[in-house]
């Protein structure tokens, strides 16, 4: 293999901003903010959006979206039009 062609892969902390929750994972991806992690050691830290402590796929609480309601606003917003 090649050398000094593959990235530096570094302890770094994902923080989920919907649920809170924090992993400690490598990555090659850095950030400036730090946070003191459980070791007492400080890692760099990335805030995500969600993962798979927020996401209805993992978690199991899917939204139901109100479809039928959607389209009677609609019709109702352009019934007289087209005709």
């Amino acid at each position: 293999m090649k050398s000094d062609i593959h990235p530096d892969y570094a302890p770094v902390v994902f923080r989920d901003l919907a649920s809170g929750a924090t992993f400690l994972t490598r990555s090659t991806v850095t950030s400036d903010k730090t946070i003191d992690w459980e070791d007492g050691n400080s890692y760099p830290v990335i805030d995500v959006e969600i993962s798979s402590e927020s996401h209805p796929f993992y978690t199991g609480k899917q939204r139901i979206l109100d479809s039928a309601g959607r389209v009677e606003k609609f019709n109702t917003r352009y019934k007289g039009f087209g005709s």
